[in-house]
Parts: structure tokens; sequence; C-alpha cells
């Protein structure tokens, strides 16, 4: 029996690596100056895995979550969105289709 529950927890890992990385609670306050400090930041979004919308701010490789209503903290991410990487969201990953343009014969 614990083979199979280690199996299964193996597969889950594998299929959904994001699950054990989302925010659970966050801050509707963020301290002075915490942002200058931001070394990157994502988006987590409440579809898929992660249940609850939040910004993700990586600081000295501690991870800090805080609501996205935050006004200070969307002022940050329209002035910073270029100068600070930004890891791809949280949440269901969207397909994309790829678009082939068909070339035409000269005759």
């Amino acid at each position: 029996i614990s083979v199979l529950f280690l199996t299964l927890l193996l597969l889950f890992l594998a299929l959904f690596p994001g699950a054990f990385n989302c925010c659970m609670k966050i801050s509707d306050e963020i301290p002075k100056g915490i942002l200058r400090r931001v070394e990157r930041f994502e988006i987590q979004k409440a579809d898929g895995l992660c249940h609850l919308e939040a910004v993700i701010l990586y600081i000295e490789g501690r991870k800090f979550c805080v609501s996205p209503r935050i006004r200070k903290v969307k002022k940050w991410m329209k002035r910073n969105k270029d100068k600070i990487p930004r890891r791809k969201p949280h949440g269901r990953k969207q397909r994309r289709t790829k678009i082939i343009k068909k070339k035409h014969k000269k005759q």
C-alpha cells in the first residue's frame, strides 16, 4: 500500500509541479521599501491548482505573497514590468495553436 501511495504521489508531482508552490495566504499590506529589493515576481491566478489570486515577490531567496489589489503593488508592477524578470503566471496553462502559412506557388 505504501508503494502505491508513493507512486501516486510522484505521479501527481510530475503532472502538477506547481501544486505545492501556491500561496495559501496573502498579505493586504506591504512594508515600506520591500518593493525596491524584489529580484523577480510571479502572478498567481485563482484557477487551476492555485485557488488564490496573488503576486509572489522573491526577495533574497524568500517568497512573499501579496494581494494583487494593493495599489502600491499595481503601480510598481506597471513601472517595473520590463526591468524585473517575471516568470510565467501560475495557474492553468493555455494551449497555443501554431498558425502555418501556406506558400502559394507561382505558375
